[in-house]
């Protein structure tokens, strides 16, 4: 049902010029937002930013935080148990391996089987379910890292099926990602061209190591770059890429902007 969909995603995803990086950052923010939205959670995207980044060493960051942390670090590094237990650290590399052992077959019918055990062993842990499938179709279809596909489009009665009923539900949830997310690629690409253009036109010494962050993160703060320059010129610097049209400020706020491609 989804093959088609996912063939042409491939394709999009393996053009020049797409940031990968980026992309997956991207799409952990989209996934952990309809996460929350499912669970009834007012939380949205600019919440989930703010957490982030106002995020000290030592705080919580709560339950809409935990969320997003678990599917930012669930895209970080490629695909495996060890990297995905420090994604989801309630569970073991060792329990996170025998999941993703347990499914078999083509891609969305391992996917699907991953997904209705890891429901069953902890069905209070749809967020680990969510992730741990999304990792098994990304592996299935030949990619390192994983790239969030079903999360906010399984609703929570889907993640009640089972068997072929599960599969199904699985398979339009890829239908409708598609072309979301070859759509994102596709600007992403754009936008990301754009920033690379401009970057001879940059005075500061460490441009391209920020040039570099900017192509691999959601967002940005100018305090982000102060290992780069000091916080004057990470904000004439921030403010130089929005007046050159290569990022976007994202909050509308006077103070503690952030900034994205």
């Amino acid at each position: 049902m989804s093959g088609a969909a996912l063939i042409h995603l491939h394709h999009a995803l393996n053009r020049p010029g797409i940031p990968h990086t980026l992309l997956r950052d991207r799409l952990a923010l989209s996934a952990a937002e309809a996460c929350l939205t499912s669970s009834g959670r007012p939380e949205r995207a600019a919440d989930l930013r703010d957490v982030l980044h106002l995020l000290r060493p030592g705080d919580h960051p709560g339950p809409a935080g935990e969320i997003y942390l678990s599917w930012r670090r669930a895209v970080e590094r490629p695909v495996s148990a060890k990297a995905l237990h420090r994604a989801l650290p309630a569970h073991s590399a060792d329990r996170i391996a025998t999941w993703l052992d347990a499914g078999q077959g083509v891609p969305m019918r391992r996917t699907a089987m991953v997904l209705e055990r890891v429901l069953t062993d902890a069905p209070q842990d749809e967020i680990a379910a969510l992730i741990l499938a999304d990792a098994t179709l990304s592996r299935a279809l030949g990619w390192d890292h994983l790239v969030p596909l079903l999360a906010g489009r399984l609703s929570r009665r889907d993640l009640r099926k089972s068997g072929d009923e599960l599969r199904h539900a699985c398979h339009r949830a890829a239908v409708a990602a598609v072309p979301e997310i070859a759509g994102l690629a596709g600007d992403l690409a754009r936008r990301a061209a754009r920033l690379e253009a401009v970057a001879p036109k940059l005075r500061a010494k460490p441009a391209a190591q920020a040039v570099a962050l900017f192509l691999s993160r959601d967002a940005l703060s100018a305090g982000g770059l102060k290992h780069l320059m000091s916080d004057r010129a990470a904000r004439r610097f921030c403010d130089r890429l929005v007046a050159l049209g290569a990022v976007c400020e994202l909050t509308g706020r006077e103070t503690f902007r952030l900034y994205g491609v």
